[in-house]
């Protein structure tokens, strides 16, 4: 394994968190700079520690991470995008009722810890990757330092991807809670449609 395969496996590990950092931004338009690092450390941490747990827990955990993984995915997803679908129709029938609805969801930190575990997930089947490419010798460095690769990669696309879900936000702002959870949602059933095959 070559470090240009690391790189390739940050990009590839992170566009989950990209989208998902994308719906955050979107949701939230009016979101201070400092927030769009907040959220951009949650996934690229996470998308580092994921790597390193599966990595020295491997061989005890990795035909159960492989099993349910997906589904574990899936099911995370599945469950904000739903919430956020439902929290879009309640308030449209609040408007229907002329009563007052908040205009801008926050996204707090009990939010992004469940986003940032459920897009990392698959990380940890990464980390057993490494110990089998490490056993035969193909580890290009230390596994630390793979993994900071793309917890690094991963913070730096979920950083632009903010920005970019901002803007779009902006533009969409009446529909982007129905969008960002038909957005997670997807995203949870291509997470669990890739584990399955």
């Amino acid at each position: 394994m070559a470090i240009w395969e690391i790189v390739l496996i940050g990009v590839a590990l992170s566009m989950d968190a990209f989208a998902v950092g994308m719906t955050d931004g979107m949701t939230e338009p009016k979101m201070r700079p400092w927030k769009v690092v907040v959220i951009a450390a949650f996934f690229g941490v996470f998308q580092f520690l994921m790597p390193v747990a599966g990595y020295y827990f491997g061989s005890i955990f990795a035909h159960i991470v492989q099993k349910i993984a997906p589904w574990l995915s899936f099911a995370i997803l599945a469950f904000l995008g739903g919430k956020m679908v439902l929290d879009f129709i309640l308030e449209q029938r609040q408007k229907k009722r002329g009563e007052a609805v908040k205009s801008e969801k926050s996204t707090g930190i009990v939010k992004l810890f469940v986003q940032a575990v459920a897009t990392s997930i698959d990380a940890l089947a990464v980390g057993v990757t490494f110990l089998a490419a490490e056993t035969n010798g193909g580890l290009p460095m230390h596994v630390v330092l793979c993994a900071l690769i793309i917890g690094a990669i991963t913070f730096s696309l979920s950083t632009a991807a903010v920005a970019i879900g901002k803007r779009a936000g902006n533009r969409f702002a009446d529909k982007a809670e129905l969008l960002g959870g038909l957005i997670l949602i997807a995203i949870g059933v291509k997470i669990l449609i890739e584990g399955l095959i």
